[in-house]
């Protein structure tokens, strides 16, 4: 009996021990899970409750109006105008099919402008069309299959004969409006705001739209703005433009852009005024969270911080000042192009400029098209265009001789016709005799000009002799020349301005001494101009003058954040003495009793000082004469200088048949001075 109840403890002691050694290992288990959740609630837990919760914050730029701009007396000239707009949002990772079902939704209520139809193309509506017919499955062959299977062909080969294999019929059965929406929707960058639609939303579109988001995941309604302008195609060019919602970042500057922290579909300045101060126009942006589940879809969005309008701009611009200069300039151009002889004729250029402050009055250019009868503007040329001058610059020329030591104040030369071996003859429209600096400024002496320069490049004129100078000379020339802006940036902030360009002719170097050797452009006279006329200063040329806070209760602007304070440059080498007499030779320019200008100037009342210019010049391969003027006013006491230019206005081979250039220049003082309503200058 004893050894049986030994025998049966010995088999059921191993199933007992089994038992027991089971339980414990369910009991480890047990605590291990219960370890792990501890870890996971406790521990972990909110961080993996962040991970189902995750926040994005993105900065939201087209909702915040850009700043206004106003001219100098503080009249609106480029403001925002409201607009709906329909707008959406697209989660971490959209499927395909459900974009599309979402653009089907806005199908029933939208309908898209001509602009963004037309951008729809065949590839827009094969995509659809596929999602549309289960990826295109029943296109592919039961061999094209195997191929695929056997990896002989891959998705991409799969892709384009799905894509060949849509026939042009089923193309035009298919909506290019939902086209339309589906190509926004399916082109929006993930948790990024971006425009479905803000052009001509009508009231029933946003309207349908905003009673039905709750079925429309990602979409919302918002007011959107435009930028408008008061004063029309006035000074059109320089106020520049800004990109458009679809545009967003311009493609040559996203890396600048994205560095200081803009998104790709930022609305910017893209050109002149409105791109040089986006950064103040721009406007500080709402920020907004985006909330998102573990699939990545939008739950919710909330404002961390509300944006604020851009700050306002005060320009140097009068626009009544500068719509009369434009006016001026279109009947005078179509005024000279009645003359014979000027089939070349179709552009002119103003700048006018505080010579104290540098501040741009009005500048413009103007394209005459003889088949139409239309002008284009053409602005900025004053400062990317440059062309041979003429005698606009002989007061460098007097003023380098001066301060070169080859001149003196009253020393005379003789005018004559200059004759090199080998090289033919040269001389001023008419012989002088013997002349001063004084007098070769009024009658405009190209001799006396050509006679300082080669003597400044360590030459000496002797008739029918060799022309004997030292090259390397001429940068003596140019460096004063420079001085007063001519052959260097202006400073005015452009990044296309151009500097000119310098002749290479040796032979012919003694030219730059009239301005026929390197080209400048307006602005640059305009600059060299008052340089002379405030006794030295060569001012930075500014278009703003302050930067405001926004206004948003009318339309003026609000407080001064900043006052752009003049800029001096440099002031030039030469003495006050010889300043104030170039000074003098160009009040006899315009007063002298054979000034070159008197005709235009002697009997007006504002007092101007100035010098006249003619030079050749090409076009299209025929020679031509460019017509200049640069001057200021009062000569006592300068509150404008301007430069004016001409650019072929005649063929050559005929007598001067106009003077649009001083024409021009005369109305335009008389404008100015109309204008301020400071009475008439009687001093001379």
């Amino acid at each position: 009996m004893k050894q049986k109840m030994q025998k049966e403890n010995i088999v059921k002691n191993p199933i007992r021990w089994r038992l027991t050694g089971l339980f414990f290992m369910v009991f480890v288990l047990f605590s291990i899970l219960i370890l792990r959740l501890g870890v996971i609630q406790i521990i972990k837990g909110e961080a993996y409750a962040a991970q189902a919760e995750k926040t994005d914050v993105t900065p939201v730029s087209y909702s915040v109006p850009r700043g206004k701009i106003y001219d100098t007396n503080h009249k609106l000239v480029v403001y925002n105008i409201p607009e709906k707009a329909i707008i959406y949002t697209p989660p971490k990772n959209p499927q395909q099919e459900e974009l599309l079902e979402l653009a089907k939704k806005l199908n029933t209520f939208l309908v898209m402008t001509d602009k963004e139809i037309n951008k729809v193309t065949d590839r827009d509506l094969k995509d659809i069309w596929l999602l549309e017919h289960n990826n295109g499955t029943d296109l592919i062959t039961k061999k094209e299959e195997k191929l695929y299977e056997q990896e002989k062909l891959n998705d991409r080969d799969l892709y384009q004969l799905k894509l060949k294999r849509i026939t042009e019929s089923e193309l035009k059965k298919m909506d290019k409006n939902l086209a339309a929406i589906y190509r926004k929707l399916s082109t929006a960058i993930a948790l990024t705001l971006t425009m479905i639609k803000n052009e001509n939303v009508t009231e029933e579109e946003f309207a349908k739209v905003n009673e039905n988001l709750d079925n429309l995941p990602g979409v919302d309604v918002t007011t959107d703005w435009k930028r408008g302008r008061t004063y029309g195609e006035t000074f059109w060019n320089m106020l520049g433009e800004v990109t458009s919602a679809d545009e967003g970042l311009p493609a040559e500057k996203v890396d600048y852009y994205t560095a200081k922290g803009y998104k790709l579909n930022d609305r910017v300045g893209k050109s002149y005024i409105e791109e040089l101060y986006d950064s103040v126009l721009q406007g500080r942006k709402e920020k907004v969270k985006t909330v998102t589940d573990q699939n990545g879809n939008v739950v919710s969005t909330e404002t961390v911080s509300e944006g604020k309008s851009g700050k306002d701009l005060v320009l140097t611009i009068d626009m009544e000042f500068q719509a009369q200069v434009e006016k001026i300039m279109q009947e005078e151009l179509v005024s000279a192009i009645q003359k014979p002889h000027t089939d070349t004729l179709d552009t002119a250029f103003v700048v006018a400029m505080e010579p104290k402050t540098g501040r741009i009055l009005a500048m413009s250019g103007k394209v005459y098209d003889r088949k139409s009868g239309e002008f284009t503007d053409f602005t900025p040329g004053t400062f990317t265009y440059a062309f041979e001058q003429g005698s606009v610059v002989k007061g460098a020329t007097v003023l380098t001789g001066y301060q070169t030591g080859v001149r003196d104040f009253g020393e005379i030369e003789l005018d004559e016709v200059m004759r090199f071996k080998g090289s033919g003859t040269f001389s001023s429209y008419q012989v002088m005799n013997r002349i001063n600096e004084l007098e070769a400024l009024e009658r405009s002496s190209n001799v006396y000009m050509w006679k300082t320069a080669i003597e400044i490049m360590g030459g000496k004129y002797v008739p029918n002799g060799t022309l004997n100078i030292d090259p390397k000379k001429i940068e003596t020339i140019r460096y004063y020349f420079n001085q007063f802006g001519l052959g260097i940036p202006t400073g005015i902030g452009f990044d296309n301005e151009t500097a000119g360009m310098k002749g290479t002719n040796t032979s012919t170097y003694f030219q730059i001494a009239i301005g026929q050797l390197d080209t400048y452009t307006p602005m640059q006279i305009a600059q060299y101009i008052t340089t002379i006329a405030n006794g030295g200063y060569r001012m930075k040329p500014q278009l703003v003058k302050e930067i405001r806070e926004p206004n948003e209760d009318g339309n003026e602007p609000g407080n001064v954040i900043d006052e752009i304070e003049p800029v001096v440059l440099n002031q030039v080498d030469m003495s006050a003495e010889m300043l104030k007499r170039v000074q003098q030779g160009f009040w006899l320019v315009t007063h002298g009793s054979k000034g070159t200008a008197r005709g235009y100037f002697k009997d007006e009342p504002y007092n101007a000082a100035g010098k006249t210019g003619t030079s050749e010049s090409y076009k299209n391969g025929v020679k031509t004469w460019n017509l200049s003027f640069a001057g200021y006013a009062p000569f006592d006491d300068p509150e404008i200088a301007i430069a004016v230019i001409v650019p072929n206005a005649y063929r050559d081979g005929y007598a001067q048949p106009h003077s649009a250039a001083n024409i021009i220049s005369q109305r335009v003082f008389r404008a100015y001075f109309d204008l301020n309503k400071k009475g008439w200058p009687t001093t001379k």
